[in-house]
């Protein structure tokens, strides 16, 4: 599965457009992550408690997107972009969404392109045919 931000995906062509993909979390730190970052917040910067919360949230979005699009039976999502609310106190949605797309040429190389996890991060699951995410 290629995972893009942007609208195409460097020499392949796209046979169809299956629709758009979603993955929604929503997220709270409980209250030993929110005492934590309480504290933390009292000095300024960023909040290390807070900061886990969200890439947790991001990560699980991302996973429930992708699901999706393999549900649909897509080799590719285009245009692939992060929203977050605030809907409560300390409760956060995170959206990840995009477009599946069908490949005319199906072979795929599972990838990820562009920054979708993080500066400087990748990370790999087991089974073949599974999304690796590379930066």
């Amino acid at each position: 599965m290629i995972i893009t931000t942007t609208n195409d995906i460097a020499g392949r062509s796209i046979a169809a457009y299956l629709g758009v993909v979603r993955g929604i979390v929503v997220r709270s730190p409980g209250i030993a992550k929110g005492f934590a970052g309480a504290i933390q917040s009292i000095s300024g910067g960023n909040v290390d408690a807070f900061t886990q919360v969200c890439d947790e949230a991001r990560r699980e979005a991302f996973d429930r997107m992708i699901a999706h699009a393999q549900h649909l039976g897509a080799d590719a999502i285009i245009g692939m972009r992060y929203d977050a609310t605030e809907f409560a106190q300390q409760a956060t949605e995170v959206l990840a969404y995009g477009t599946a797309v069908k490949l005319a040429d199906s072979a795929v190389t599972a990838q990820v392109v562009g920054d979708t996890q993080g500066a400087g991060e990748a990370r790999e699951k087991g089974s073949a045919g599974d999304p690796v995410y590379i930066q």
